[in-house]
């Protein structure tokens, strides 16, 4: 950043300024479902305590249960990290501002702006705190005090799953002589965004060695 913007925050020596893409979940979601049932792709909503209560339905499964993972598969390593934001209503404000921990920071979006955050490992609380609103808006507002005048203010919470590294494999499931192939495919964090296209490509060509391996005859027994 040059020394005029730099000005603009005084408690900082040191900035960077790029431009890039912001993907919005409230759009980008429904966007996605609507491709894959243009795709002929088939949704359907039930709950899922077991995986092999998906079989004989399905011949392999793709396993995106996030958090939900810690019961369905047994993975006690994804564990919540919950955090805290407000949306508001400042359409004056039409550039980002991320302070350099990463927990202060400012997204202007297509119909809010998005100002945060938090980040408590471990934490499933999903009622938001108010002591915690309060903090992130007088963050924020030292970046932008404008947002002093920002209206409509919501707070909101949710819970990342994460884990050491994304679980991305696959599984042989075995049970009383039955076969059930599975690729595993969570705990993103809160990096799922920017990553989940490229482990989407990578999830598909673990599928597609399944889909082979089934097509592939098992080899005959000599006699």
């Amino acid at each position: 950043m040059t020394e005029a913007e730099l000005k603009k925050f005084p408690q900082h020596v040191f900035g960077q300024a790029f431009t890039t893409l912001k993907c919005e979940g409230p759009t980008y979601l429904p966007w996605m479902e609507k491709r894959i049932k243009a795709s002929g792709g088939l949704m359907l909503m039930r709950r899922v305590e077991d995986l092999w209560e998906l079989q004989p339905s399905f011949d392999i499964v793709v396993n995106c249960s996030g958090l939900g993972s810690r019961e369905l598969v047994g993975d006690s390593r994804i564990l919540p990290v919950q955090g805290q934001v407000l949306k508001v209503q400042a359409p004056w404000v039409k550039h980002f501002i991320r302070e350099e921990s990463g927990l202060t920071y400012i997204y202007p979006g297509a119909s809010n702006v998005t100002l945060g955050g938090t980040r408590q490992e471990g934490a499933w609380e999903l009622a938001p705190d108010p002591g915690i609103s309060r903090d992130i808006f007088s963050r924020c507002c030292a970046l932008e005090p404008s947002l002093r005048g920002a209206y409509d203010v919501k707070e909101k919470v949710g819970l990342r799953p994460s884990r050491p590294g994304v679980q991305l494999q696959k599984e042989l499931l075995l049970q009383d002589g039955r076969r059930l192939p599975v690729v595993h495919h969570y705990g993103h964090g809160s990096g799922g965004f920017s990553v989940h296209w490229g482990t989407a490509l990578e999830a598909t060509r673990l599928v597609s060695e399944w889909v082979q391996a089934l097509r592939t005859p098992a080899p005959k027994e000599k006699l």
